[in-house]
């Protein structure tokens, strides 16, 4: 699957990147029809301990599967995500499989 990560109003490394590239790939055992993903980070100005959000929008045949996390770190947000992403899918799937 491609994958565009975009961050927001700062620069992440690459280890962050491959971190969500390699969550984001395990989707496609779950449904092999995602076309591709744009991922958004972004750092919240509030005062909070959860701060860090992270935006998933899966282009899949005929529709969009999107998924907006908050958490303390990039990675937890990012597991949270992929996690509701996965029901998402599997829901998306079945869907598709009833009307076919």
């Amino acid at each position: 699957m491609k994958s565009e990560i975009q961050s927001i109003h700062f620069k992440a490394d690459q280890k962050l990147k491959d971190y969500i590239d390699q969550k984001l790939d395990k989707l496609n055992r779950y449904y092999d029809g995602i076309v591709d993903a744009q991922v958004f980070l972004k750092l919240e100005n509030n005062h909070s301990v959860d701060n860090k959000t992270i935006e998933v929008k899966l282009n899949v045949h005929n529709s969009i599967i999107m998924k907006t996390q908050t958490s303390q770190t990039f990675e937890a947000a990012t597991d949270l995500a992929v996690d509701a992403l996965k029901v998402q899918i599997k829901r998306y799937k079945e869907r598709v499989q009833s009307v076919s």
